[in-house]
């Protein structure tokens, strides 16, 4: 990959600038800081001043484990060097950080591919609008986009090293400890990234099923061939997991609970966990608008009942039944024990009814519109930009935006059904797979959990300009 660099010096510069320039448009006109960046930088900023990883609250800082330590941790570290809450550093070192995820896009399709593709998967990342928006929020997508992309790169390496004639042993172990290191960088940030650990482990396993069938004859050359991957699939758990320990004793010994990641829906030990009006809403929601007008307004604002689609009732009953909480809840912004009951009353009957609806037809609908929404959560546009209603210049973005999402997965899939034979394949496939699968089962569908898919789609979608003679 760096020979090709050298060689196609000007091409990559040319690349490069362009998607600086398109990242630092973002940082320069649609920076965002939001709520959950002035939660991070408030931690950091407890963790620097006064020793103690927590928020502030009412004027006294309270040790939290609802934010898992990684990006604190980097905005800690920047915070140090450019001064106190200096978002306007932040974001410029992210763009250099999603730079470079665009050089590691690369190397997956130089390794997987051609040359060819590098080069496509290289322009097709430096000028992805999607990644770059988010490069300019202060939010952990970037760098857990980052680390997963460097996680696969060595991922990649260590598998090259079991085809490899005469590899020993121990030729891979360096590659699958730096990729459980990277793991672990992408859990430290968010706890969804144990899924690529589970991606990883699975295609071990499956690489140690192949080796089995294909020495089942020969007993004594199964252990030769599959102690290399053994041995990989041990370091890379230690890699991955042995990074968690300082937090894990650190939330045992301050909150005497074992936590090895965060709560699942980021609350403090003291917090009321609406679990009710959480099943509830996985009983009719299938779209990040609807997240948006309920999910993200409970507790604190009013809700409005016409904002619900048809299908979150069953009944006319259901419909009054629902009426009749959303008044209860709209008196004080509250939900209190009894009224997180009487959803979760509500929720079981209407699972009881269509279990198939809301184990299945959901989480897929889910699914498909965290996929194929336009990606434009963090501009102006409206989320209902299929009402047409929107002003000219944001509904020309939505739908712009839209169908590049659309041109990009529509490549991806195209590029695997021919490219699905080549080297790697199966370990991204499983990644998407996992990761989608998951998202499925999250009551708040948003477009942005899917971006730590990207780097597999664009690497996939640059097959398209791979030519076989490139291959050797």
């Amino acid at each position: 990959m760096l020979e090709l660099v050298r060689k196609q010096a000007r091409f990559f510069l040319a690349a490069t600038l362009a998607g600086l320039a398109l990242r630092l448009f973002f940082v320069l006109h649609f920076p965002a800081v939001v709520d959950d960046s002035r939660l991070y930088a408030d931690i950091a900023e407890n963790w620097l001043q006064h020793g103690v990883y927590g928020i502030t609250d009412s004027g006294q800082v309270m040790p939290t484990l609802s934010r898992l330590p990684g990006y604190p941790a980097f905005l800690a570290a920047v915070f140090t060097i450019f001064g106190w809450s200096n978002f306007r550093a932040v974001l410029l070192i992210q763009v250099l950080f999603d730079l470079g995820t665009c050089f590691l896009i690369a190397r997956l399709a130089y390794r997987m591919f051609s040359d060819c593709a590098a080069k496509a998967a290289f322009v097709m990342a430096a000028l992805c609008p999607f990644l770059a928006n988010y490069s300019a929020a202060a939010l952990t997508e970037t760098l857990e986009i980052f680390f997963t992309t460097v996680a696969l790169n060595f991922a990649l390496l260590g598998f090259a090293e079991f085809q490899r004639e005469g590899s020993g042993p121990t030729s891979a172990l360096a590659a699958w400890v730096a990729c459980g290191f990277s793991v672990a960088a992408c859990i430290l940030l968010r706890p969804d990234g144990g899924i690529l650990f589970g991606a990883l482990a699975m295609t071990l396993f499956y690489a140690f099923l192949r080796v089995r069938k294909a020495n089942h004859l020969r007993p004594s050359k199964v252990a030769p061939r599959a102690l290399p991957i053994v041995l990989a699939g041990f370091v890379l758990a230690l890699g991955t997991f042995a990074p968690l320990a300082p937090w894990t004793i650190r939330n045992f010994r301050t909150f005497h609970r074992f936590e090895p990641l965060a709560p699942r829906y980021a609350n403090d030990s003291d917090e009321l966990v609406m679990t009710g009006f959480n099943r509830w809403t996985k009983t009719w929601i299938a779209e990040s608008t609807s997240v948006q007008e309920i999910y993200w307004k409970v507790p604190g604002d009013s809700i409005d009942i016409s904002s619900l689609p048809r299908r979150a009732f069953d009944s006319p009953e259901q419909r009054r039944e629902t009426a009749r909480l959303f008044d209860d809840y709209n008196q004080d912004h509250d939900v209190t024990p009894e009224l997180d009951a009487r959803f979760a009353a509500l929720a079981a009957a209407r699972v009881q009814s269509a279990p198939l609806r809301y184990y299945v037809w959901l989480p897929v609908l889910r699914i498909a519109d965290m996929w194929l929404r336009p990606r434009t959560e963090l501009l102006a546009s409206d989320p209902r930009w299929w009402e047409f209603n929107d002003d000219p210049i944001w509904l020309t973005v939505s739908i712009v935006f839209g169908l590049v999402n659309l041109a990009y997965i529509g490549a991806a899939g195209t590029s695997l059904l021919r490219a699905r034979s080549f080297f790697g394949i199966g370990l991204l496939i499983a990644f998407l797979t996992l990761r989608s699968i998951f998202l499925g089962t999250l009551e708040n569908p948003e477009p942005r959990y899917t971006l730590e898919c990207y780097p597999v789609v664009i690497a996939l979608a640059a097959a398209l300009f791979f030519r076989r003679s490139d291959l050797g």
